[in-house]
């Protein structure tokens, strides 16, 4: 029987349990709702119009209702002095419009200016205005107190719809709402199905419960370790951040990626999971080449790899084992590819890391996949409709998985 730390059961994540759009009546109001189109782009075109049509069910439950909207994003990392055209997000607002097969302005080049005040002022029921770029302002990114009640005037209530940010503390995250006090400030269809589904796998996961990390850098996901510790069945750690740890346990690692100054870190992480009743699931083998390219010959090694080789995605005997933990549960979360999944053959691992993940799935546990390149790699091999939920956060799914604070969503009404 496993026995499990009692100790240790407070809540991780912040209670799901916020008034939510649905609940609150939109007809004839102006809905403040900030979304994430910090969509991919490539010379002025979306490559991945994924954050766009996530919106898609708060916006359309809004404008079906009576309701208007004002929807402000972010994109990118402008320099916070003005328009720049690398960073509109006019190419956003077209395809919104296409999704929506409903006009879709987008005022000026300056969110707070008189071209989008007065555009805001004349919105009718069923209208939907795109702001320009919140971060052409500095202030947005400092949280800055005048700017965000300028926004705040722009609605009758505020929705908060943009879970890839809401691990930040910028003004339309945290001070807009603030500014709003008295006014419903809700959470979108989206936000609420994140926090659903996230806090349900870490809060109440029906057990066996498995999580799966991997990626690049140890120091990445090192306080997602000490979180999970003692909470999950078994912990299984795959991509480069587990050449650091097997550096730590005196394997040789070749010319794999190794944080070197986190070796000391990575003892006592692996001394501080195998001391809970959490199993820590490391790679046997790795597939190895002598360049992460294209073509270039590969070999399999177990956890030591020679001098010339570099280890670039779990090998067979791995994959079998992490397959074999994945199905057996009945809740699995998983946050980082498991080697270099953008080059074939590289790829193997994430793709059978995601297909034991969907048998499971299929046979009743519920997967959550974590967003950033964990939600990029299913996408890419077309798997996303397999898991009971593939989150849009990167950054804002690992801050979940860490306990940590999230001002994007504690600034919301409680239900």
């Amino acid at each position: 029987m496993l026995i499990r730390d009692e100790t240790r059961q407070e809540t991780l994540v912040p209670s799901a349990a916020r008034t939510t759009i649905d609940s609150v009546d939109v007809s004839e109001r102006t809905v403040l709702l900030r979304v994430d189109f910090n969509v991919p782009m490539s010379e002025g075109e979306i490559t991945d119009d994924s954050r766009i049509r996530a919106a898609i069910p708060t916006i359309r439950s809004i404008l079906d209702r009576g309701g208007s909207c004002v929807l402000m994003s972010h994109l990118g990392r402008p320099s916070g002095t003005g328009f720049e055209p690398a960073f509109t997000l006019s190419p956003a607002a077209s395809r919104l419009a296409e999704l929506l097969g409903r006009p879709v302005s987008l005022p000026s080049g300056d969110c707070v200016d008189e071209a989008s005040i007065e555009a805001v002022n004349s919105i009718e029921p069923g209208g939907v205005i795109l702001l320009e770029n919140l971060r052409f302002h500095k202030a947005e990114k400092d949280g800055d107190a005048e700017f965000a009640g300028r926004l705040a005037a722009y609605g009758d209530l505020y929705c908060q719809d943009a879970f890839g940010a809401a691990h930040r503390a910028d003004a339309s995250m945290v001070a807009v709402p603030e500014a709003m006090e008295g006014r419903p400030r809700t959470a979108g269809r989206l936000l609420e199905a994140e926090l659903r589904y996230l806090s349900g796998a870490i809060d109440s996961p029906e057990r066996p419960f498995v999580a799966v990390l991997g990626g690049a850098k140890i120091s990445d996901k090192l306080a997602t370790i000490r979180h999970l510790a003692g909470r999950v069945d078994t912990l299984v750690v795959g991509g480069a951040m587990a050449f650091t740890l097997l550096r730590a346990m005196g394997h040789g690692t070749g010319r794999s990626l190794v944080e070197e100054s986190m070796i000391d870190e990575a003892r006592g992480i692996i001394d501080a999971v195998e001391a809970t009743s959490t199993t820590l699931l490391l790679p046997v083998d790795f597939v190895c080449a002598s360049a992460p390219s294209d073509g270039v010959d590969t070999t399999v090694a177990g956890r030591d790899i020679d001098d010339g080789l570099m280890g670039l995605d779990i090998g067979p005997a791995s994959i079998d084992a992490f397959g074999a933990a994945i199905r057996d549960a009945r809740t699995v979360v998983w946050n980082g590819p498991m080697g270099l999944f953008e080059i074939p053959p590289f790829d193997r691992g994430t793709l059978a890391v995601a297909k034991a993940m969907i048998d499971a799935t299929a046979d009743g546990a519920t997967s959550v996949v974590g967003g950033g390149d964990t939600a990029a790699a299913v996408n890419d091999l077309g798997l996303a409709t397999g898991f009971t939920h593939v989150s849009t956060g990167g950054g804002a799914s690992l801050r979940m998985l860490e306990g940590g604070p999230m001002p994007g969503v504690d600034a919301l009404d409680p239900a």
